[in-house]
């Protein structure tokens, strides 16, 4: 009684065109973000996590494919799958944005005295590299540090507090090796990146 209760329920309509199709969107969201966060540890030399991601990925693939060839006459499937596509990048961005994975370098070009800025800088343990440089109104100092991504909008507060003219850029940082990293803000992720060493 039981099997004849679940065989109708897989081979009615309510199954085949609503539950189904939300499934393989369901299944397309998830393995579809693990792969878009895959690819972004893969980019920054995260090598041990990489593999992992990449073995749930294709494994939620072969679940919501599997469930289409079976249904290869219905549109509400393919629908279903791209949307999930789709939908599954966003939140894959979204996560990574969230997580705030990896490290930038900060560099700053202030146009006044910069004492006070690297001396809260470094007060508060950010790693401070400073060089004379000729900018296009003279001689001035250019200003180097390397954060963790999380702690960017940290550091351009206090850029901004203490320099609120001066010109930055802030640019992704693939691999990390030496230099000057507060342990206290170290992350799981970077703790878990082979090729990261930060020592003082």
């Amino acid at each position: 009684m039981d099997l004849q209760y679940f065989s109708r329920f897989f081979d009615n309509e309510l199954f085949m065109y609503v539950v189904l199709p939300f499934l393989i969107f369901s299944f397309r969201i998830v393995d579809q973000s693990i792969g878009t966060i895959r690819l972004i540890f893969a980019a920054k030399g995260m090598k041990r996590l990489a593999p992992l991601f990449a073995f749930f990925e294709s494994f939620i693939w072969l679940l919501a494919i599997g469930q289409i060839m079976k249904q290869l006459d219905n549109i509400y499937c393919y629908i279903a799958y791209a949307l999930g596509y789709a939908t599954g990048n966003y939140f894959g961005i979204l996560l990574e944005e969230k997580l705030s994975i990896g490290n930038v370098v900060i560099r700053v070009i202030p146009k006044k005295d910069t004492t006070a800025l690297i001396d809260r800088l470094r007060e508060l343990k950010y790693g401070v590299t400073v060089v004379n440089v000729d900018g296009m109104m003279g001689p001035t100092k250019m200003l180097f540090t390397t954060v963790r991504r999380k702690e960017a909008g940290q550091v351009i507060a206090i850029i901004k507090e203490f320099n609120p003219t001066a010109f930055y850029t802030i640019d992704e940082v693939k691999t990390v090796s030496g230099g000057y990293f507060d342990p206290r803000h170290r992350s799981v992720f970077s703790m878990l990146n082979p090729f990261q060493k930060t020592v003082k």
